[in-house]
């Protein structure tokens, strides 16, 4: 398969790369920082620059994608945006910064890969959302840019499932419970999470590789705690 995993230099995505790579897939990675994946040696490993606040950026990397191939058949939103402050506090540029990386981009990557999608399979596109975006999960102060964005990217899942789905696309989205990650760590402080990132990545690249197979248009919470 060719792959897109957005947010791939650290936690669950740098471990999702590792997970299709090992698998034998062809993963473009879309993340500002190059450094922790120049570790990784594999000839089917293409690391992008990029930062999905620019549209600009974004503009680049999908010229470089649609030069190397023909076809795309997953693409992961992973990337995430966090901002860890008092709602009265958080500024129209916080928020702005939040929501471009947790909506705005997975809108925009999508509709702009649209011509290398679901062409000879159905194609996968999976949105790592957050049970605080999650109706009817807990909330917690201090992170209503965040978990009101990732409710936004819920709400699109559902939009483009409807959308997309005479395009040979379907369009699911996985709620993600506490992993112990660097995002973890910013949102709640000392919190020992019952996930590590690896962990998580083996579910999401079962989910990737299949789930298509029977959802479309889900939004699915993957959570065994709370946070």
């Amino acid at each position: 398969m060719n792959v897109i995993i957005t947010g791939a230099s650290r936690g669950i995505g740098f471990e999702l790369v590792q997970q299709f790579l090992n698998a034998g897939d062809t993963v473009f990675c879309l993340t500002r920082n190059l450094e922790p994946l120049k570790t990784i040696s594999h000839p089917n490993l293409k690391s992008i620059s990029t930062d999905l606040s620019s549209q600009e950026s974004m503009d680049d990397a999908v010229a470089f994608i649609k030069k190397e191939v023909k076809q795309m058949d997953c693409i992961i939103h992973n990337a995430g945006s966090l901002v860890n402050k008092p709602y009265e506090t958080i500024s129209y540029k916080e928020l702005g910064e939040v929501y471009k990386v947790n909506v705005f981009a997975p809108y925009y990557l999508t509709q702009q890969l649209l011509p290398l999608l679901g062409k000879k399979s159905k194609a996968h596109i999976v949105n790592i959302s957050s049970m605080g975006g999650f109706q009817g999960s807990s909330k917690f102060a201090g992170l209503s840019a965040y978990s009101s964005s990732k409710a936004a990217l819920v709400g699109l899942t559902e939009c483009l499932a409807e959308e997309l789905k005479e395009k040979n696309i379907s369009v699911n989205c996985l709620a993600i419970g506490a992993v112990q990650t660097e995002m973890l760590a910013e949102a709640f402080p000392g919190y020992q999470a019952p996930l590590s990132p690896k962990q998580m990545a083996e579910y999401i690249f079962d989910f990737a590789a299949k789930g298509h197979l029977y959802y479309n248009g889900k939004i699915l919470p993957v959570s065994s705690s709370t946070p």
